[in-house]
């Protein structure tokens, strides 16, 4: 009896690992197809995102990456997952040749191949463990963890700042067009008003340029 038990959970726990191996090899293939893309203005949303990629393929999933040490104005990542790998490689070259904008923002979306740290649902790695420990003050490892959180610290200060000044300088950019839109508008409905009053006609008979109705 105890022998048959022995093989019956030898072979369950072949059966686990080989649906670990399968779940495991699914993920992978899924980034390989699957791009990340950041600097994406606080505005955009996951139907925003969609419309924007489904012109390069089909658009399988979108999720975007929760951002927790930065203000809520931050520029925003997300993993975009095309149908295929070839989808989502000709878009990573796109966006490398010409900037690619969302909603008209003065900042060029940027797009690279997704890795597999970058997803929080990722399984498992098979054969693979992660053992978690408290340190004692005591030992030379926490003197290391200390240091590393502090330099954890000073990086996000230093993140926030670069960030603040970025968007400061997007927000300037932003004002800049508008303007430039207003402008070109103005300029378009004068041309419209003179050309419906007859004031068009009438320079050309003037200076002898005549216009066509058309």
């Amino acid at each position: 009896m105890v022998l048959e038990r022995g093989k019956k959970g030898n072979q369950n726990l072949g059966l686990m690992g080989n649906s670990c191996e399968e779940e495991y090899n699914a993920f992978l293939e899924k980034v390989k197809r699957t791009i990340y893309v950041d600097n994406l203005a606080p505005q955009v949303t996951e139907s925003v995102v969609r419309t924007a990629f489904n012109q390069f393929g089909y658009v399988k999933s979108v999720q975007f990456i929760p951002v927790y040490l930065e203000p809520k104005k931050a520029a925003q990542s997300a993993l975009v997952e095309m149908e295929n790998p070839k989808q989502a490689a000709g878009i990573i070259e796109e966006m490398g040749k010409l900037p690619f904008m969302i909603l008209g923002m003065p900042r060029p979306v940027r797009a690279s191949a997704a890795r597999l740290e970058m997803f929080d649902d990722r399984p498992r790695k098979p054969g693979r463990k992660i053992i978690c420990r408290w340190l004692d003050p005591k030992e030379p490892e926490f003197e290391v963890a200390k240091k590393l959180k502090a330099a954890v610290g000073r990086h996000a200060a230093e993140a926030l700042t670069v960030l603040e000044a970025q968007r400061a300088e997007e927000e300037k950019l932003a004002n800049q067009q508008k303007e430039i839109l207003k402008s070109h508008y103005n300029k378009y409905e004068l041309l419209q008003t003179v050309i419906e009053d007859g004031s068009a006609k009438r320079l050309g008979r003037q200076y002898e340029m005549p216009l066509s109705d058309a």
